[in-house]
């Protein structure tokens, strides 16, 4: 069957499967191993040290793909510059950049005139609304079941999609509690038009930065196993429930504000988590979607049963 849809023609790709950006796990090994399979993976541009590490990790997806690939750029999340970032994937020729967080005008402002494919990342109808009017080639909606930064109104993907997608005319991308062939489906019969993951593919063999300890939590744990942090600081966003997180929220409940959270809720603890599997120096992101991870396969194997899967369900609609 094909898979045909205004994402998979906007960006080129054979299945509408776009790998998350994935702070510090999001490398050149993954998002070529997406690309292969048929979709788009990604590179975290912000997690690298300085651009000229992002030149490299460009280079070395070329090395192992052909097919399309994109950068992402979690503006709001790092506190730093991402203009000398960007210009590295402009001279680079990427041939798509999404962005994460934060104001997107800048972003915008700086890829004026160059040919490149945009997508952004939103959580609210109000948000892609605006990506829409600002040039965004397409939307990527994240529901309250997701892994990471979400939005603040609490709103599930099952509600949320259908109210972008009638609120503007570009590709709208499901995002949020989607792991298999049936949330495939589920997120086209919404009228999205391609669905991004970002906790399924963190328990893939390809997701070489990822601890054993981080991956085997996700295929053992449920969906009630997950937290969120971060809201008395207005960033809320789903992890992990364990004893740094809990630590987290303990502070929170007593409104210890940003300096108290600082130490316990920065990149090198997500790091001690992610890297290191220490559970009890640190913490690392997951979606609800961890209730239906049961094993960790090639991203090959992924694509291969999500997409048998999401067929057979195609057939029978039929």
């Amino acid at each position: 069957m094909e898979w045909k849809t205004r994402i998979t023609d906007l960006l080129n790709i054979k299945y509408p499967i776009i790998q998350g950006g994935l702070a510090h796990l999001a490398y050149s090994d993954l998002a070529a191993a997406v690309s292969n399979a048929g979709g788009l993976g990604q590179i975290t541009a912000m997690s690298l040290n300085n651009p000229d590490e992002l030149r490299e990790e460009i280079r070395r997806v070329k090395t192992l793909t052909d097919q399309p690939f994109g950068v992402n750029f979690a503006i709001g999340q790092h506190g730093r510059p991402f203009t000398d970032f960007l210009d590295i994937a402009i001279e680079e020729k990427v041939p798509v950049v999404t962005m994460t967080g934060g104001n997107p005008v800048p972003f915008f402002e700086h890829l004026k005139g160059v040919d490149v494919k945009t997508l952004v990342l939103v959580a609210a109808k109000r948000q892609a609304i605006k990506a829409e009017k600002l040039g965004a080639d397409a939307v990527m909606v994240v529901g309250q079941e997701g892994g990471g930064h979400l939005g603040r109104d609490d709103v599930g993907t099952m509600v949320l999609i259908p109210q972008v997608v009638d609120a503007v005319s570009i590709p709208v991308v499901a995002s949020g509690g989607i792991g298999d062939g049936r949330g495939l489906m589920a997120a086209l019969s919404l009228g999205a038009e391609g669905i991004e993951m970002g906790t399924r593919f963190i328990a893939t063999k390809e997701c070489v930065h990822a601890s054993d300890v981080y991956k085997n939590r996700l295929v053992e744990g449920t969906e009630t196993d997950t937290a969120v942090i971060k809201r008395t600081i207005g960033a809320p966003a789903r992890v992990i429930a364990n004893p740094w997180t809990d630590q987290i929220l303990a502070i929170e409940e007593e409104n210890g504000g940003y300096e108290r959270l600082k130490d316990f809720i920065s990149g090198e603890a997500n790091k001690q988590y992610i890297y290191n599997g220490n559970e009890n120096e640190g913490f690392g992101w997951a979606g609800q979607v961890m209730g239906l991870i049961k094993d960790i396969p090639t991203v090959d194997a992924l694509f291969k049963k999500m997409i048998g899967d999401a067929e057979d369900i195609r057939s029978k609609w039929s």
